[in-house]
């Protein structure tokens, strides 16, 4: 299963870079915002700045709701860096706005994915990934683990390549739970991420090792 770090923050990203473990980067308005990056010119360079900062790739969101105004935002994003991901949300213009990219090389991820049957229409538009969005599903008191699944049932079935990427991941036993069901790619907080090295019984062994050692020196 690939690693994504879902942020826009440029310390974590390169952290998480060095763990060696990561494999991309998705990232979104808010995630933006939150980091104070606002005004296009500064999200466009900002965006640049992430390619260069992480091997992989990078998702970056369209704001516009419109056919056209999303081919013609998908376009200048894709045009800043090949890592670039177009990311497009599930409407039925954004899955026209899919097909269309499909059709020339372009690289979409088709963000807020509720259902399968939303995953199944990305999925014939020819998204690269789809963005189950997991942790809002448990929000409202739905098994978003169980969407996975679904998806990837529908996905093997018909030897699908769009890849599924498990989004609004918010603690360790999601990303253990998606790698179990056959997520292709998971986005995370960085403290989700490294929350995968902790155990109890490696502290506790680790202490226990050092204190032994220092008992033979």
């Amino acid at each position: 299963m690939k690693f994504f770090i879902d942020t826009a923050n440029l310390d974590q990203i390169k952290e998480a870079q060095d763990f060696g473990v990561l494999d991309g980067v998705t990232t979104n308005p808010s995630l933006m915002a939150k980091e104070g990056i606002t005004g296009a010119d500064n999200i466009l360079k900002h965006y640049v700045a992430i390619c260069e900062a992480v091997e992989g790739d990078v998702s970056a969101e369209v704001i516009a709701l419109d056919f056209e105004g999303m081919v013609k935002e998908g376009e200048q994003l894709a045009a800043l860096h090949h890592q670039i991901v177009v990311k497009i949300p599930m409407i039925k213009d954004g899955i026209k706005a899919l097909k269309y990219f499909s059709d020339r090389n372009i690289k979409t991820n088709c963000t807020l994915i509720f259902s399968a049957g939303q995953a199944l229409l990305a999925a014939k538009a020819g998204a690269t990934y789809v963005s189950p969005f997991i942790g809002r599903l448990d929000d409202v008191s739905t098994d978003g683990i169980f969407l996975i699944s679904e998806i990837r049932e529908i996905y093997d079935n018909y030897a699908f390549e769009t890849e599924i990427l498990a989004a609004s991941v918010r603690h360790t036993m999601h990303i253990i739970n998606c790698a179990k069901i056959g997520a292709d790619v998971m986005t995370a907080p960085l403290d989700a991420i490294t929350g995968l090295l902790k155990h109890p019984l490696t502290d506790i062994g680790l202490k226990k090792f050092l204190e032994d050692y220092k008992k033979g020196n």
